[in-house]
């Protein structure tokens, strides 16, 4: 399913770890409840070096994107994947996990991706800045996870200045 920016973020609930690392279900509601912009990220796989990268990038950036949005990484782990990967990298934002992944699917973040030449299916990194509305204000796709979060928080800040 194709979903563009200005469109209303599809709805969801997941089992979670949220920033404390308490294990229960968050849904979109509770992530946009604070009133700040919601960064939502779709990662293939917690412990990959990728994904570790930009769980880090994120972690080391939570200092300035603390008082502007609440950031959400999902993937198909488990939460018991998710506690390890938190517990060894020290990870302060929510972690999602989508197993069936209708989620992932729903925001066009799983699909056909080439890899080294070859087609596979699978979790495609991308990237989602959602406003306190709900709508869709920015969009990446097949992201390259070093120094992507600087280019979030670029745009998180040139919409912040635009409010």
């Amino acid at each position: 399913m194709q979903i563009e920016e200005g469109q209303k973020a599809p709805d969801f609930c997941l089992p979670a770890l949220t920033p404390e690392g308490e294990e229960k279900e968050i849904c979109l509601k509770d992530l946009l409840s604070e009133g700040k912009y919601l960064i939502l990220y779709f990662y293939p796989k917690d412990n990959t070096p990728g994904c570790t990268t930009e769980a880090c990038d994120f972690r080391d950036s939570m200092n300035i994107l603390t008082n502007k949005a609440v950031v959400a990484g999902v993937s198909p782990d488990s939460i018991e994947s998710h506690k390890k990967f938190k517990e060894k990298y020290n990870l302060n934002f929510y972690l999602l996990s989508d197993k069936d992944k209708k989620v992932l699917q729903s925001y066009d973040a799983y699909g056909e991706k080439k890899m080294y030449g070859k087609t596979t299916v699978g979790v495609i990194r991308s990237t989602y800045i959602i406003a306190p509305d709900g709508t869709i204000v920015k969009k990446w796709r097949n992201v390259k996870a070093k120094g992507h979060v600087e280019k979030v928080i670029q745009e998180l800040e040139k919409l912040l200045e635009n409010t």
